[in-house]
Protein backbone atom coordinates (compact mmCIF):
# COMPACT_ATOMS: atom_id res chain seq x y z
CA UNK A 1 0.00 0.00 0.00
CA UNK A 2 1.23 2.96 -0.96
CA UNK A 3 0.90 5.74 1.68
CA UNK A 4 0.35 9.56 0.27
CA UNK A 5 2.75 12.70 0.92
CA UNK A 6 0.06 14.45 2.45
CA UNK A 7 -1.31 11.36 5.03
CA UNK A 8 2.30 11.37 6.23
CA UNK A 9 2.08 14.89 6.50
CA UNK A 10 -0.48 15.14 8.94
CA UNK A 11 0.39 11.99 10.82
CA UNK A 12 4.13 13.87 11.12
CA UNK A 13 2.40 17.10 12.15
CA UNK A 14 0.91 15.43 15.12
CA UNK A 15 3.44 13.20 16.31
CA UNK A 16 5.62 16.40 16.13
CA UNK A 17 2.97 18.11 18.18
CA UNK A 18 3.46 15.71 21.08
CA UNK A 19 7.14 15.53 21.25
CA UNK A 20 7.72 19.06 20.76
CA UNK A 21 6.12 19.31 24.02
CA UNK A 22 7.70 16.68 25.61
CA UNK A 23 11.04 18.34 23.84
CA UNK A 24 9.31 21.92 25.99
CA UNK A 25 9.08 19.70 29.33
CA UNK A 26 13.02 18.04 29.10
CA UNK A 27 14.50 22.21 28.90
CA UNK A 28 11.97 23.66 31.57
CA UNK A 29 12.63 20.32 34.14
CA UNK A 30 16.94 20.44 32.78
CA UNK A 31 16.50 24.63 33.54
CA UNK A 32 15.00 24.06 36.96
CA UNK A 33 17.15 21.58 38.04
CA UNK A 34 20.31 23.27 36.97
CA UNK A 35 19.28 26.60 38.72
CA UNK A 36 18.06 24.77 42.01
CA UNK A 37 21.17 25.09 44.60
CA UNK A 38 22.32 21.32 44.91
CA UNK A 39 23.56 22.16 47.89
CA UNK A 40 20.12 22.45 49.05
CA UNK A 41 18.62 19.86 47.24
CA UNK A 42 20.91 17.26 49.61
CA UNK A 43 19.24 19.07 52.91
CA UNK A 44 21.29 22.34 53.55
CA UNK A 45 24.73 21.97 55.72
CA UNK A 46 24.63 19.09 58.22
CA UNK A 47 25.78 19.32 61.64
CA UNK A 48 28.75 17.51 63.50
CA UNK A 49 27.82 14.81 65.35
CA UNK A 50 30.72 13.96 68.31
CA UNK A 51 31.37 10.82 69.08
CA UNK A 52 30.88 9.66 72.43
CA UNK A 53 33.68 8.57 74.12
CA UNK A 54 33.84 4.47 74.92
CA UNK A 55 32.39 3.69 77.87
CA UNK A 56 35.12 1.12 80.32
CA UNK A 57 32.50 -2.00 81.16
CA UNK A 58 32.06 -5.81 80.67
CA UNK A 59 29.35 -5.00 78.26
CA UNK A 60 30.66 -7.44 75.29
CA UNK A 61 30.02 -10.84 77.41
CA UNK A 62 25.92 -9.56 78.21
CA UNK A 63 25.38 -8.79 74.41
CA UNK A 64 26.78 -12.46 73.32
CA UNK A 65 24.54 -13.82 75.44
CA UNK A 66 21.77 -11.33 74.17
CA UNK A 67 22.35 -12.79 70.54
CA UNK A 68 21.79 -16.21 71.43
CA UNK A 69 24.46 -17.99 69.85
CA UNK A 70 23.95 -16.05 66.47
CA UNK A 71 25.95 -15.99 63.79
CA UNK A 72 27.21 -12.65 63.02
CA UNK A 73 27.73 -11.03 59.62
CA UNK A 74 28.90 -7.68 60.77
CA UNK A 75 29.53 -5.70 64.21
CA UNK A 76 30.19 -1.97 64.45
CA UNK A 77 30.48 0.64 67.05
CA UNK A 78 28.30 3.50 66.93
CA UNK A 79 27.30 7.00 68.77
CA UNK A 80 23.89 7.79 69.42
CA UNK A 81 23.01 11.30 70.77
CA UNK A 82 22.33 10.06 74.20
CA UNK A 83 25.22 6.38 74.14
CA UNK A 84 26.96 4.40 72.40
CA UNK A 85 26.04 1.36 71.08
CA UNK A 86 27.32 -2.05 69.59
CA UNK A 87 25.37 -2.51 66.19
CA UNK A 88 25.30 -5.97 66.08
CA UNK A 89 23.88 -7.67 62.57
CA UNK A 90 23.02 -11.44 62.00
CA UNK A 91 21.06 -13.37 59.90
CA UNK A 92 17.59 -12.27 61.26
CA UNK A 93 18.71 -8.41 61.23
CA UNK A 94 19.89 -5.99 63.33
CA UNK A 95 20.04 -5.15 66.62
CA UNK A 96 21.34 -2.00 68.79
CA UNK A 97 22.80 -3.19 72.45
CA UNK A 98 24.54 0.17 75.10
CA UNK A 99 28.43 -0.47 75.04
CA UNK A 100 28.11 1.06 78.61
CA UNK A 101 25.83 -2.51 79.92
CA UNK A 102 24.87 -4.61 77.28
CA UNK A 103 21.47 -3.70 77.45
CA UNK A 104 19.21 -3.48 73.96
CA UNK A 105 18.24 -0.37 72.50
CA UNK A 106 15.68 0.40 70.75
CA UNK A 107 15.13 3.56 68.38
CA UNK A 108 11.37 4.61 69.87
CA UNK A 109 10.38 8.34 69.41
CA UNK A 110 12.21 10.25 71.51
CA UNK A 111 15.52 8.80 70.02
CA UNK A 112 14.45 9.17 66.60
CA UNK A 113 13.76 13.29 67.46
CA UNK A 114 17.04 13.33 69.07
CA UNK A 115 19.19 11.80 66.44
CA UNK A 116 17.42 14.57 63.70
CA UNK A 117 17.90 17.06 66.21
CA UNK A 118 21.53 16.15 66.73
CA UNK A 119 21.75 16.11 62.55
CA UNK A 120 20.14 19.88 61.99
CA UNK A 121 22.52 22.31 61.67
CA UNK A 122 20.37 25.09 63.15
CA UNK A 123 18.08 24.99 66.38
CA UNK A 124 14.64 24.04 64.99
CA UNK A 125 12.00 22.88 66.67
CA UNK A 126 10.88 19.39 66.16
CA UNK A 127 6.66 19.69 64.58
CA UNK A 128 6.22 15.81 65.01
CA UNK A 129 7.81 12.55 64.69
CA UNK A 130 5.91 9.81 63.04
CA UNK A 131 6.78 6.28 62.56
CA UNK A 132 6.12 5.38 58.20
CA UNK A 133 3.60 2.51 57.43
CA UNK A 134 4.88 2.80 53.59
CA UNK A 135 7.51 3.78 51.68
CA UNK A 136 7.26 7.53 50.39
CA UNK A 137 9.64 9.38 47.44
CA UNK A 138 11.98 11.19 49.89
CA UNK A 139 13.17 7.40 51.56
CA UNK A 140 12.11 5.06 48.22
CA UNK A 141 15.38 3.54 48.00
CA UNK A 142 15.32 2.46 51.61
CA UNK A 143 13.87 -0.08 53.81
CA UNK A 144 11.03 0.04 56.95
CA UNK A 145 10.81 0.48 59.67
CA UNK A 146 11.87 4.67 59.12
CA UNK A 147 10.87 7.62 61.68
CA UNK A 148 9.31 10.76 60.14
CA UNK A 149 10.85 13.85 61.69
CA UNK A 150 9.26 17.15 60.69
CA UNK A 151 11.35 20.44 61.85
CA UNK A 152 9.53 24.36 62.24
CA UNK A 153 12.24 25.49 59.97
CA UNK A 154 12.67 27.96 56.53
CA UNK A 155 12.90 25.04 54.68
CA UNK A 156 9.89 22.85 56.10
CA UNK A 157 12.48 20.14 56.61
CA UNK A 158 11.72 16.30 57.65
CA UNK A 159 14.28 14.42 58.53
CA UNK A 160 14.16 10.40 58.13
CA UNK A 161 15.75 8.18 61.39
CA UNK A 162 15.97 4.29 60.40
CA UNK A 163 14.02 2.19 62.88
CA UNK A 164 16.15 -0.38 62.99
CA UNK A 165 20.04 1.06 62.87
CA UNK A 166 19.30 4.79 64.17
CA UNK A 167 20.83 5.73 61.46
CA UNK A 168 19.82 9.41 59.36
CA UNK A 169 18.84 8.13 56.38
CA UNK A 170 17.54 11.36 54.64
CA UNK A 171 17.67 15.15 54.70
CA UNK A 172 13.89 16.75 52.96
CA UNK A 173 13.22 20.19 52.47
CA UNK A 174 11.14 22.34 49.77
CA UNK A 175 14.35 22.45 47.42
CA UNK A 176 14.32 18.41 46.97
CA UNK A 177 10.74 18.47 46.91
CA UNK A 178 10.45 21.04 43.69
CA UNK A 179 13.97 19.30 42.43
CA UNK A 180 12.10 15.47 42.67
CA UNK A 181 9.32 16.72 41.05
CA UNK A 182 11.41 18.37 37.70
CA UNK A 183 13.26 14.72 38.02
CA UNK A 184 10.18 13.10 37.52
CA UNK A 185 9.02 15.18 34.65
CA UNK A 186 12.93 14.84 33.10
CA UNK A 187 13.17 11.18 33.15
CA UNK A 188 9.06 10.81 32.18
CA UNK A 189 8.97 8.31 35.33
CA UNK A 190 5.57 8.82 37.18
CA UNK A 191 5.17 6.61 39.50
CA UNK A 192 8.97 5.31 41.00
CA UNK A 193 10.66 8.42 40.01
CA UNK A 194 13.85 6.42 39.77
CA UNK A 195 13.72 4.46 36.21
CA UNK A 196 14.95 6.33 33.17
CA UNK A 197 14.75 3.40 30.65
CA UNK A 198 11.43 2.51 31.05
CA UNK A 199 8.92 1.58 28.28
CA UNK A 200 7.54 5.09 28.01
CA UNK A 201 10.85 7.14 27.48
CA UNK A 202 11.74 4.36 25.13
CA UNK A 203 8.70 4.76 23.19
CA UNK A 204 9.39 8.64 22.72
CA UNK A 205 12.78 7.76 22.02
CA UNK A 206 11.79 5.72 18.56
CA UNK A 207 8.84 8.12 17.67
CA UNK A 208 11.65 11.06 17.87
CA UNK A 209 13.78 8.75 15.22
CA UNK A 210 10.63 8.17 13.15
CA UNK A 211 9.48 11.94 13.43
CA UNK A 212 13.34 12.66 11.99
CA UNK A 213 13.11 9.84 9.81
CA UNK A 214 9.66 10.62 7.80
CA UNK A 215 10.99 15.06 8.48
CA UNK A 216 13.89 14.18 6.00
CA UNK A 217 11.62 11.96 3.58
CA UNK A 218 8.88 15.18 3.35
CA UNK A 219 11.87 17.40 3.26
CA UNK A 220 13.10 16.18 0.04
CA UNK A 221 9.79 14.89 -1.29
CA UNK A 222 8.01 17.83 -1.54
CA UNK A 223 9.76 20.98 -0.57
CA UNK A 224 13.36 20.57 -2.65
CA UNK A 225 11.73 19.33 -5.55
CA UNK A 226 9.92 22.65 -5.73
CA UNK A 227 12.86 24.48 -5.25
CA UNK A 228 15.04 22.89 -7.52
CA UNK A 229 12.21 23.22 -9.82
CA UNK A 230 12.83 27.01 -9.87
CA UNK A 231 16.11 27.15 -10.12
CA UNK A 232 15.74 24.82 -13.64
CA UNK A 233 13.93 27.80 -14.64
CA UNK A 234 16.36 30.29 -13.84
CA UNK A 235 19.19 28.73 -15.94
CA UNK A 236 19.03 29.72 -19.93
CA UNK A 237 18.40 26.59 -22.00
CA UNK A 238 21.35 25.07 -24.38
CA UNK A 239 21.36 23.10 -27.07
CA UNK A 240 24.45 21.18 -28.85
CA UNK A 241 25.60 22.55 -31.95
CA UNK A 242 26.64 20.63 -35.51
CA UNK A 243 30.55 19.40 -34.23
CA UNK A 244 29.01 18.83 -30.89
CA UNK A 245 30.03 21.79 -28.76
CA UNK A 246 27.01 23.42 -26.89
CA UNK A 247 25.60 26.41 -28.19
CA UNK A 248 22.72 28.58 -26.63
CA UNK A 249 19.65 28.21 -28.91
CA UNK A 250 18.51 31.19 -30.93
CA UNK A 251 14.48 31.94 -30.60
CA UNK A 252 12.37 30.81 -33.40
CA UNK A 253 12.59 33.33 -36.55
CA UNK A 254 16.34 34.18 -36.45
CA UNK A 255 17.55 31.23 -38.68
CA UNK A 256 18.20 31.57 -41.94
CA UNK A 257 18.65 35.12 -41.95
CA UNK A 258 22.78 35.03 -43.30
CA UNK A 259 21.42 33.42 -46.24
CA UNK A 260 19.14 36.89 -46.97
Amino acid sequence: MKIKSIWLRQIHKWVGLVIGLQFLMWAISGTAMALLDMDEVAGGPAAEVRQQPLPISTAWPKVQQALGGQRLTGLRLRSLPQATVYQATTEEGVRLFSAADGSPVAIDRPTAAAVARAAHRETAVVKSVAPLSVLTFAVRTHQLPIWRVDFDDARNSSYYVSGSTGELLERRNDTWRWFDFFWMLHIMDYSERTSFNHPLIITVGFAMVWLAVTGFWLLFRTMWRHDLAWVKRRVSPVSAGPFGSRQAAKPPGEHGDAHR
